[in-house]
């Protein structure tokens, strides 16, 4: 089990190698000194120049980046999150110092402190002023720095958007008053938390007892995730909880999927159109990102629609994929399909036919709206 993680490392390392890295030596005010950054910038950053993304902060960055930087090129490649910025900090030796906090209050004293002003009031705008960003910020940290992201809950508004918490080494005190603080926390927040059954001791009892207070708060702006890995050790359940992190914080991101077609498509009591526009609102709000609808989320709502007999949907649906995709056969072959099922097969035809000369889009070829168009014509003999 263990080749097996440290190979899925390497191979996600090679991944995060196809995305643009770059070293930088950032002079700080608040540390006195210079601390070194490494940044992965999107597969197409410097050709999709009209592109925002969300930040990923690495905490530990001397060997978390890849396994972070890596997931994060994957799972952006096949559209199970969006391209993100990950920038890490190189912390080494530093980071106890970084990470101090006060032995009365247990909040960031002296250098922690120093560090916590320099990721807030230094890093971030200075990694919003150099590149194209998204204003949704995720922090990542394990177990000293795990603890240390949990204090910007503390700022109002909260400096990140989401929390990945890996094994943290809380200071006394935070699993107490982070249940009570979040529940006055006004902004959309994600927070994971994650252990496994071979982790320290001391941090697997502690995260199952912040676990046990997290998971029952009633707050409609905290989503809350956790794991505990099967055997997994104080290590090995990074590898482990890194994707399982991205995956959930993301999950409204994600093209549809068989299983959501399957579970919500067909059975929300939401008009179907209604559903596929609210979900790319909630992408805009939450992540700050205007995609436009993916062919995939066309076709899955589509066909539900044209399953279910919700005639409005698949009109709707219809002139939308015209709109965004004016040179496909979608909005044709929706179109036409609305024009079928209302009754009107001449209009229908007419809309096949129009497709004739447009891009073909998975199942939907030109072969298949002149066939439909055909079949029209000699059931109503026009």
């Amino acid at each position: 089990m263990k080749n097996i993680l440290v190979l899925f490392i390497c191979l996600l390392g090679s991944l995060g190698a196809s995305g643009q890295i770059i070293y930088e030596e950032f002079n700080s005010t608040k540390l006195g000194e210079s601390r070194r950054l490494k940044i992965q910038l999107p597969r197409n950053y410097d050709s999709n120049t009209e592109k925002v993304y969300p930040i990923v902060v690495v905490l530990d960055a001397d060997y978390l980046f890849e396994p972070v930087a890596g997931n994060v090129d994957y799972f952006s490649y096949w559209e199970d999150m969006p391209e993100s910025i990950v920038v890490g900090i190189m912390q080494g030796d530093t980071r106890y110092d970084d990470c101090s906090y006060d032995e009365t209050n247990y909040f960031p004293a002296d250098k922690g402190a120093d560090f916590f002003e320099f990721i807030g009031l230094e890093l971030i705008p200075h990694i919003d002023k150099t590149y194209r960003t998204a204003k949704f910020v995720i922090a990542v940290g394990h177990d000293f720095t795990a603890n240390f992201i949990n204090y910007y809950l503390y700022k109002d508004p909260p400096l990140f958007n989401g929390y990945i918490n890996l094994s943290p080494d809380l200071a006394p005190g935070i699993d107490m008053s982070l249940p009570e603080r979040i529940p006055h926390v006004k902004s959309k927040i994600f927070y994971y938390l994650a252990t496994g059954t071979d982790d320290i001791q001391g941090l697997m009892e502690t995260a199952e007892e912040l676990n046990t207070s997290l998971k029952g708060l009633k707050s409609d702006t905290f989503t809350y995730f956790y794991d505990n890995f099967e055997g997994a050790t104080h290590y090995s359940l990074v590898a482990r909880g890194i994707p399982n992190a991205l995956e959930k914080i993301f999950a409204v991101y994600r093209p549809i999927s068989k299983k959501e077609y399957t579970d919500v498509l067909m059975k929300t009591e939401t008009p179907i159109h209604e559903y596929l526009k609210e979900k790319y609102k909630t992408i805009e709000d939450l992540f700050g990102l205007t995609n436009p609808i993916r062919i995939n989320d066309f076709i899955a709502t589509g066909r539900a629609s044209e399953k279910r007999k919700q005639l409005e949907s698949l009109k709707e649906i219809a002139e939308l994929a015209k709109k965004q995709y004016p040179d496909s056969v979608l909005g044709n072959y929706f179109l036409g399909r609305y024009y079928e099922e209302s009754g009107e097969p001449k209009k229908a035809m007419r809309t096949f036919q129009s497709g004739f000369d447009k891009e073909e889009v998975d199942f939907i070829t030109v072969d298949l709206l002149l066939e439909k168009a055909d079949k029209i014509r000699t059931d109503f003999g026009y």
